[in-house]
């Protein structure tokens, strides 16, 4: 027996031949050797081809789907000091807030779009709105998020010791616990931007309820958040003196709505735009906002510039024909292009680009100073060339001079130079006042001491015009600095803000609009873009409308730099990624 075994085993392990091989090798070995070589090539480039081939045909039966793993380091100028989405001052506090809470909406491609939050409904009189959790959330250590944090999160939002940025958009607001992942906002009268005030991000009750307010920016917690976000904090790097210089960040693996591509981020902090520009030549940092680079992406910013005329402090600006004269004699071209470098939109209306709501054209740069001459000479006005002034006889007034004030910002200082220069060109006398961001607010805008101001107004993605031009708010602490009063303008802006069809709610803004820039409150001039510097490596980066900054990592959960080909199936199956 064992010795049939062997036998057998020996008849295996004897080499084998296949014939039409072994008659393939016996033909190429009668070649002369020459032709054995071009055999050879012709094999090989046969193999190439059924190769290639074969990847082809693999690339059109699979598809290619975002792949977990990579990181990003990013520079951002600042230090960040409350990262909690209810005390986020700066755009630093904001970046890192977003990156680590979530709120029951969230910015989406499209507009605002469920994080935290399943489904919500509103009720037919836009005054209610019941939100309902999503199952089995947590917070980033690891304990549940409930109705209870959401309530918690916006009553300390309402609370007035707090002084939370964010109390003015909840502070008459009623909210309340339906169940364990059930709340519902009921508003005095119906609003519809208020989507937007519930991106806020939730708070960990459990971690904060214990924390007095008066402690709450003091708290460990400000630097070392337990929110829900995209991602978590891991580290936190400090330079000698023990100052904040960077944060590194960890994919969340229990985000709403799945783990992020990413695996990690890294923010380092930059004292001024110029330092941050040089780490991100030299390589230190792979992004950065506000850097216009080569391949920069941009965005329409939710933010309009001009000159707004105060009519009271001059009584010259009381009158439509100088303030449209002011107004037309603005070369908006020359500050988009040369000023900004081509990144805005010249503007005349005071909603921005992006928004479904169109300005008025510029006028055209060759003819627009005797364009605006001649608004002038039309109302009555005429110029008096010894004095330098423009007068009008019948209104017993005169035009002798202007002051644009502005804050200390190099950008902000060249564009008021510019308008200098046109508004001088116009035969008007201008001087320039240059204050420091703080003093500009409280000792200029506050109490409205100058004749025109160059200010950027931040017009929110609900496109909400009430605070910057109702004749409500006009006074401190309104923000309709430039005094403007119109009925219809009022009407139809209370109406845009209670409207819950969208296409009728833009058809009212768009008649605002249309009415404000034409009474020329102030000389609009253009809209800036966001400009994001960020590596060609890194995709699924989708910019929405900005309103601050931190709005770019809107989509950050969905951003990768590996990719994988899978079949259909796997990638509809597999929407977070491998």
């Amino acid at each position: 027996m064992a010795g049939r075994s062997e036998g057998f085993l020996a008849t295996l392990a004897r080499p084998r031949r296949i014939g039409f091989f072994d008659g393939i090798s016996k033909l190429v070995r009668s070649l002369p050797p020459g032709d054995r070589a071009i055999a050879g090539l012709l094999a090989l480039v046969f193999a190439v081809s059924c190769f290639t081939g074969l990847v082809a045909l693999e690339r059109t039966l699979l598809v290619q789907v975002p792949a977990k793993g990579g990181s990003l380091t990013e520079g951002v100028v600042g230090t960040p000091r409350f990262v909690n989405p209810l005390l986020a001052l700066t755009d630093t506090d904001r970046d890192l807030a977003t990156l680590t809470y979530a709120g029951l909406m969230g910015i989406g491609p499209n507009g605002l779009q469920p994080v935290l939050a399943q489904s919500y409904t509103i009720s037919p009189d836009g005054k209610t709105y019941t939100f309902t959790l999503r199952p089995g959330l947590k917070f980033t250590d690891g304990t549940p998020i409930t109705a209870d944090d959401v309530i918690f999160t916006v009553q300390k939002a309402q609370d007035p010791g707090l002084k939370s940025p964010e109390l003015a958009n909840w502070s008459n607001i009623r909210a309340e616990a339906v169940d364990a992942r059930t709340v519902r906002f009921t508003l005095p009268k119906a609003y519809a931007p208020f989507l937007e005030d519930t991106t806020l991000g939730i708070l960990p009750a459990h971690v904060w309820k214990t924390v007095p307010v008066a402690q709450f920016p003091f708290d460990t917690h400000m630097e070392l958040p337990v929110g829900a976000g995209p991602f978590k904090v891991v580290k936190i790097i400090r330079n000698r003196q023990g100052v904040i210089s960077g944060y590194d960040l960890a994919a969340n693996g229990a985000y709403a709505t799945g783990r992020p591509y990413l695996d990690s981020i890294h923010l380092r902090f930059y004292g001024s735009t110029g330092e941050l520009a040089t780490a991100y030549h030299n390589g230190s940092v792979e992004s950065a906002y506000g850097i216009a680079a080569s391949g920069a992406r941009t965005a329409p910013y939710s933010r309009v510039f001009g000159v707004f005329f105060n009519q009271t402090q001059n009584k010259a600006l009381g009158q439509l024909a100088v303030r449209k004269a002011l107004s037309i004699a603005i070369d908006r071209d020359h500050i988009v292009k040369d000023v900004l470098g081509g990144y805005a939109t010249p503007l005349m209306g005071p909603v921005p680009p992006g928004s479904g709501v169109t300005s008025p054209p510029p006028p055209a740069s060759a003819d627009r100073i005797a364009t605006a001459k001649k608004v002038l000479t039309d109302a009555g006005w005429a110029y008096d060339q010894n004095a330098g002034t423009w007068s009008n006889a019948k209104l017993k007034l005169t035009l002798t001079s202007l002051t644009v004030t502005t804050s200390n910002v190099p950008e902000l200082k060249t564009i008021a130079s510019a308008i200098q220069s046109d508004w001088q060109a116009l035969g008007v006398q201008t001087s320039l006042q240059y204050d420091d961001p703080g003093a500009l607010v409280s000792a200029v805008i506050r109490p409205r001491t100058f004749d025109s101001l160059f200010f950027g107004m931040v017009i929110g993605r609900g496109q909400d015009l009430f605070p910057f031009w109702d004749s409500s708010q006009k006074s401190d602490p309104g923000l309709n600095i430039a005094g403007y009063t119109n009925k219809i303008a009022d009407a139809l802006i209370e109406k845009a803000r209670q409207e819950s069809d969208p296409v009728a709610r833009t058809a009212d803004l768009q008649k605002a609009s249309d009415a404000i820039a034409a009474d020329y409150p102030a000389a609009f001039t253009h809209a800036p873009d966001f400009v994001y510097a960020l590596p060609h490596s890194l995709q699924g980066v989708v910019l929405p409308q900005i309103t601050s900054p931190s709005d770019r990592f809107a989509s950050v959960a969905t951003w990768h730099v590996r990719t994988a080909w899978v079949w259909p199936f796997f990638a509809s199956n597999n929407p977070s990624g491998l």
